[in-house]
């Protein structure tokens, strides 16, 4: 018996909305990055793409458990000795709400040449409209009960 190993022709890729209005950030970013990997699908194959695209709606709206947006501190490093440079997360939810998410969703991909391939189809806007019409994304409805309990 062989293994099945998908062709690039029986990949076959849907667009996924998600309103992130009142969602807890991080079970949403584990959600969306089980999407972009493909891991919904029986198909899944570890070394490919296979993943399907995602569109994120209001960003700005995501939210943290507890206080973890004010206690909760995002770290940047320039390579240089002392050239450490810090924020919190409410700092950054309010100066770039789609920034703060999709680094949330980056850091659950593979880091490697597959997972920037993978983060290529997430698309994340702070308000509510997208100019991905044409492509009649549905609505996904992520089941987590306890997302909308803050």
């Amino acid at each position: 018996m062989t293994t099945f190993t998908p062709k690039k022709s029986d990949i076959e890729r849907s667009w996924h909305l998600v309103d992130a209005e009142g969602l807890i950030l991080g079970r949403m970013a584990s959600e969306i990055a089980k999407i972009l990997r493909g891991k919904h699908k029986p198909t899944y194959t570890p070394h490919l793409d296979v993943g399907d695209h995602v569109i994120i709606i209001n960003a700005e709206k995501v939210v943290l458990s507890s206080d973890k947006a004010n206690k909760k501190i995002v770290y940047r490093h320039s390579g240089f000795p002392g050239g450490i440079k810090s924020r919190s997360y409410a700092d950054l939810l309010q100066e770039n709400p789609a920034d703060a998410v999709r680094q949330s969703i980056r850091g659950m991909l593979p880091k490697n040449r597959l997972g920037r391939q993978q983060l290529k189809k997430l698309q994340v806007y702070a308000g509510s409209e997208h100019p991905h019409g044409a492509q009649k994304p549905e609505p996904l409805e992520l089941n987590d009960a306890q997302s909308r309990e803050v």
